[in-house]
């Protein structure tokens, strides 16, 4: 058996969305609601000024569709392993975003190049013993004051243990405890670190009631995913 580094979505990029909205049927929203949610969260602490963006892991360019709608005068880099996934963010026409491949082993671009770095539910598909060496890269093309947003699948929520377990595409996936992703940012020299949970209830039934709460649920460490913003 081949080595696990970063897992590639090839085999599934022309029907991601819909494989995804499948699998979180139970959330109540489709894929493409969870992707802006991301990008809301970044209006909490961002303006939209001249900040040049770097997603990694970016997919099929959805979150671009959504930075473009929020953030239009940035500058967003997209890079992902997956060739066919990066065919299909181009084919979205995004004016203020280009797509890149990446080798998995060093950012394609030079020292201190970003304002902004976006890691969404990424490093839970990257072997483990790659995580530091992969956060060092992104500690080196991030700029001084350059902020990270790493967001993640929470282990502690048993509602994500049993999507993650029975999606087709997260079959290899480990989850990260907030705790791991906080020491890792901090061996790296990151620093003002701010952490919340995030999508405790489901956007329809009668629990979607409760939604407009979680704002002041962020220190439950029961919401389906998790957030850690830093500064470098």
């Amino acid at each position: 058996m081949a080595e696990r580094t970063f897992d590639d979505f090839d085999e599934y990029a022309k029907d991601y969305r819909s494989i995804h909205t499948a699998n979180i049927k139970l959330s109540g929203a489709d894929s493409f609601y969870f992707a802006e949610q991301k990008v809301l969260i970044l209006k909490k602490y961002e303006v939209d000024n001249e900040v040049r963006m770097l997603d990694i892991g970016c997919g099929d360019g959805a979150v671009e569709i959504f930075i473009q709608q929020h953030f239009p005068r940035w500058q967003v880099e997209g890079i992902d392993v997956s060739k066919k996934s990066l065919e299909q963010a181009r084919a979205r026409d995004i004016r203020n975003a280009s797509f890149g491949l990446y080798d998995s082993k060093k950012i394609p671009f030079g020292d201190n190049s970003f304002d902004l770095i976006f890691l969404a539910a990424v490093l839970h598909h990257i072997d483990f013993t790659l995580h530091a060496a992969f956060i060092k890269e992104i500690h080196r093309v991030l700029r001084k004051g350059g902020r990270i947003y790493i967001f993640e699948h929470n282990p502690l929520n048993p509602a994500t243990r049993y999507l993650v377990k029975t999606c087709i595409f997260d079959k290899d996936a480990r989850l990260l405890s907030y705790m791991y992703t906080k020491k890792i940012l901090k061996a790296v020299a990151f620093s003002d670190l701010k952490k919340s949970f995030i999508l405790f209830f489901p956007r329809k039934g009668f629990l979607s009631f409760f939604v407009k709460f979680e704002g002041i649920l962020g220190w439950l460490p029961l919401g389906a995913q998790y957030y850690f913003r830093a500064v470098k």
